[in-house]
Order: C-alpha cells, then sequence, then structure tokens
C-alpha cells in the first residue's frame, strides 16, 4: 500500500485517539458559545465593575450640594430582618436583565431650590413645647400629577399660607434627570395629613400632624396620560427607577433607613385623598436596590419573599 490510502491508515492507527479528543473538545466549545446565556446573578466582578461605573453626588450650582449635609443619625434602631414593607416584598431571588441598564447610567442632576416658604428646619419641639425626635428615618415615594415644571414653578411661589406650602426634597424628569428642590436637612412640606405606623409630628394647631419631620421626599415626573385623577395611567420609564434607586441608595446610606422604611405618600396620608405614586411598580426599584447592594436591601429579609407588588 502507498500513497494517500497508506497516510490515512498511519493516521487513523496512531492518531485516532488524540483526533476523537480533539473533535470532542471543539465540539464542546462550539456547544458553549452557542448556548450560554448570561446569568441573571452578578458576580461580585460584574457587581465590581457596575458600581464603579455608577455616579459620584455631583456638585449643584445655584445652592449648597445636598450629599455635603452630615449624616444625621437616625431616630430608631435598624429594623430587624423579618419586617416587611413594599419594597422587601418585592424582592428576587435572581436581578432582572433591566436592572443594568443602571450600569453605564449617569444622571444629569440639576437644582431648584424652592422658595423659602415651601419648607422648613426639622423641629426640635412640637406645638406643645414637647421635645420630638426630629432624625432621619422614612423615605416617601411620589408623583408629580402634572408636569416636572409646573411643580417647580409652584415650590418656587412664594406662600405665605401654610395651607399652601408644599416640596419635596428631589423630583425626577421623565429622562431621569434629577432636580434638587429643597436640601436633606430641612423639613420639606410632602405630606401634610400624613402617619407612618402611628408616627407623626404635629406643629400648627389649624393642621393634623405629619412626618415631614423625618422623612425624605422624592418624586417622580408623571406621564402626559398621568396628569388627571385617573387611579392608574402608563407608568414611569426605566431612566426614572435607575435615578430613582440612585437617590434611596444614598439616603438609605446616609441616613441607615432600612428598606421597610420606604413607603409613599398614598401609604402615609391620612386625609384619604392621595394615590401617588399611582402605577408604581416596586420590583423594578427592588432590582435596582438588590444589584445596588449584591442582592439584598439593608433592613428587609432574605430576597425570597418576592411575588411583586405595585400602586
Amino acid at each position: 500500500m502507498s500513497g494517500f490510502p497508506r497516510i490515512l491508515q498511519l493516521f487513523n492507527s496512531r492518531w485516532r485517539g488524540w483526533g476523537q479528543l480533539l473533535v470532542t473538545g471543539c465540539l464542546l466549545l462550539v456547544l458553549t458559545a452557542c448556548t450560554a446565556t448570561p446569568s441573571a446573578d452578578a458576580s461580585e466582578a460584574e457587581l465590581a465593575a457596575i458600581l464603579a461605573q455608577l455616579p459620584d453626588p455631583a456638585p449643584l450650582t445655584g445652592g449648597p450640594n445636598p450629599f455635603k449635609t452630615p449624616p444625621v443619625p437616625r431616630n430608631l434602631p435598624p429594623t430587624r430582618a423579618t419586617a416587611v414593607g413594599p419594597v422587601c416584598q418585592a424582592m428576587q431571588p435572581a436581578i432582572g436583565r433591566e436592572a443594568y441598564s443602571m450600569a453605564n447610567f449617569r444622571p444629569e442632576i440639576r437644582s431648584a431650590w424652592a422658595h423659602p416658604t415651601n419648607f422648613g428646619d426639622r423641629a426640635a419641639v412640637d406645638r406643645n413645647g414637647q421635645p420630638v425626635d426630629n432624625r432621619i428615618s422614612l423615605i416617601v415615594l411620589h408623583e408629580t400629577v402634572a408636569s416636572a415644571d409646573s411643580a417647580i414653578n409652584f415650590f418656587q411661589t412664594p406662600h405665605p399660607r401654610d395651607e399652601d406650602q408644599a416640596s419635596y426634597h428631589a423630583l425626577i424628569r421623565r429622562n431621569g434627570t434629577i432636580v434638587y428642590t429643597v436640601p436633606p436637612d430641612k423639613r420639606a412640606f410632602g405630606a401634610g395629613s400624613s402617619s407612618f405606623r402611628g408616627e407623626s409630628v404635629r406643629f400648627n394647631p389649624k393642621l393634623p400632624g405629619s412626618v415631614n419631620n423625618f422623612a425624605l421626599h422624592v418624586s417622580l415626573e408623571s406621564p402626559r396620560d398621568g396628569r388627571d385623577n385617573r387611579r392608574r395611567h402608563s407608568g414611569y420609564t426605566a431612566r426614572q427607577y435607575d435615578s430613582l434607586a440612585l437617590i434611596v441608595q444614598q439616603w438609605m446610606t446616609g441616613y441607615t433607613i432600612p428598606g421597610d422604611r420606604i413607603t409613599t405618600h398614598a401609604a402615609v396620608d391620612q386625609s384619604g385623598s392621595r394615590m401617588d405614586p399611582r402605577s408604581f411598580q416596586w420590583q423594578r426599584l427592588a432590582q435596582r436596590l438588590q444589584l445596588l447592594n449584591e442582592g439584598t436591601i439593608p433592613g428587609c429579609a432574605d430576597p425570597d419573599v418576592g411575588a411583586g407588588s405595585s400602586l
């Protein structure tokens, strides 16, 4: 036997084992490349890379930088791990793909400070002169109902009458731009007649008590189809949820606020007239907070609670 047939015979007899191993290895590589999908859970390296790209607190123009305010100690001890709030209920064991939209997002940050009649100091005594704990311990979520510009114009308009005064600490436009309106060490007038788990402080004998003395308020700009009194609308943008998570995360960290003390205007309202933020999807906020906290949310139980929730 000679020529090409002889070469084939030598290959088959001497290299058959190595050839089969090489072919098998190549097939495995091809199959892995074709079928692999990114895991919903982030590795430590992936989380570190994402967190490294998140925005640092940016200096603001036209007023003091809220992030430069020294952290205020909480007025309550950390909540036990078994406590459940809506953001805790919305936790999931795995982080979904949408939350990773935060990775390359650096929100634009602006300031449009409210008129001094529309906010005040965090008081140390109530209307009767009794000491009250004014340390920040609650985050309240709102929506504007009107446009962001309309809300800002209202906050910047002088309102001598207590009944007309209103403000938030921060507002988030539809594109995710964050607008600060009241420094966090001040008392924004975000929830008039309100109480959280029986906690409220009353200053004006003509007005009911509220959570404003120990709360931080942030509002999402409503969509166009939400500028009325209907119970639902088309909801908020992914960028609004991204910016909201970043604000909430910094407030939770700076003031040691646990996840079960994140609530809504509708939940704390005592007048029965507030529904905001309507069509809010708690899972979208929870997923982003889990991403920022390596799979958990401080002050919540393990992320096996969740079935999702919305208001």
